[in-house]
């Protein structure tokens, strides 16, 4: 089993931005410096606390600060952007970063951010949906490009010049292009069965309780069997929310019940969002159970992963066998309430956590 990272940054409000900025820089420097295989950023435009408002803009500055891990997006919005700027930026980035480069898109879910772009009663799926295509498109095809849609018409046919280069577009460094990954945070997501089709990569969410976690591959694996396709899970990423620390008291303290843990503040922040709009389904053991019901400590002890070394790798090694196995376990990045307990957490993760799953898993294969 791998280990990346993602980070949806939340912050407090009030924080310097730079200062928040640069700490979430830190956050991926230091991945890379552990070994982590790879590392996610999401965006939002209208957001105080999750500040990140272009992820490919943010993954370009990790550039030259890292150097093997590979970089993500989770996820770029596109509807929030014409298919064209975002197909020839992307393109720029995976060349800069010499195919260090996974490319997350979605339609984007927070509706501030609709809103602010007037696009708070489009089909935003819709969009999404034509946009992507138009963006591998444009990847794949060869000028004059002649792309119609509904949302987007793209041409250079009137104004091509061969001879200038004038009319065509950059291409991405890896081909046809870079990888492909969605997020999926509904237990009974259907984009899963599209990301399956298409041999996208999937990502589970990292608030979905662990019994619905399983029903996700089975989702994907539906999509890939009606394309014709065989589904590896090892290209399958599962975010959690951990917190590692030397003292399991300290772990129960930062990772979970002190009031002042980055890790409760996130889920607090997160509730509260996902309750306005009615989709606390994903924290909820099972359909029968009540909005009020998911309680901020019943989320701590549901669905945040707290403690030593030990007991860490074994509730992770307890997630794989319930979802039947996985390539990579995404750690998830939060404020750096006390930036030494988050780096030792992150180090933990890469030098003890990991070894120990990984030399477990490897025991269990040897003794089928």
């Amino acid at each position: 089993m791998k280990l990346g990272f993602f980070t949806m940054p939340v912050h407090p409000k009030g924080r310097s931005y730079a200062e928040t900025l640069k700490e979430d820089r830190d956050a991926f420097i230091l991945a890379d410096r552990l070994g982590y295989s790879e590392a996610y950023c999401g965006e939002h435009l209208t957001d105080e606390c999750e500040n990140i408002p272009n992820s490919m803009m943010f993954v370009a500055s990790l550039m030259d600060a890292t150097k093997q891990i590979k970089l993500g997006t989770a996820v770029a919005n596109l509807p929030f952007t014409h298919p064209v700027v975002a197909a020839t930026n992307a393109a720029m980035l995976d060349n800069l970063l010499e195919g260090r480069l996974i490319l997350g898109f979605g339609a984007g879910i927070l509706r501030s951010d609709a809103e602010a772009l007037e696009l708070l009663d489009a089909d935003r799926g819709a969009m999404f949906v034509e946009a992507l295509d138009q963006v591998i498109a444009l990847w794949t095809g060869v000028a004059p490009y002649d792309i119609k849609g509904k949302y987007w018409t793209i041409s250079t046919a009137k104004t091509l010049w061969p001879e200038m280069g004038v009319g065509a577009m950059v291409k991405p460094y890896q081909q046809p292009h870079p990888p492909i990954m969605g997020t999926v945070t509904d237990p009974y997501s259907q984009g899963l069965v599209a990301l399956g089709r298409r041999g996208f990569i999937p990502v589970t969410a990292p608030y979905l309780h662990a019994d619905w976690v399983k029903h996700h591959w089975t989702l994907y694996d539906k999509g890939a069997r009606e394309a014709g396709k065989t589904a590896d899970r090892s290209i399958w990423r599962v975010a959690r929310s951990i917190f590692v620390a030397d003292d399991d008291k300290v772990a129960e303290a930062y990772g979970r019940s002190d009031e002042q843990s980055p890790y409760r503040f996130y889920m607090r922040q997160l509730s509260a969002k996902l309750a306005r709009g009615k989709k606390l389904g994903a924290f909820k053991r099972d359909d029968k159970m009540a909005d009020e019901d998911v309680s901020l400590d019943y989320i701590m002890q549901n669905v945040v992963i707290a403690g030593s070394p030990n007991k860490v790798a074994d509730a992770i090694l307890a997630l794989n066998e319930q979802a039947g196995g996985f390539g990579t376990l995404l750690y998830c990045g939060k404020n750096w309430t006390d930036p030494a307990l988050s780096r030792r957490s992150m180090e933990l993760m890469a030098e003890k956590v990991m070894p120990a799953v990984n030399a477990a898993l490897g025991q269990a294969r040897a003794a089928e």
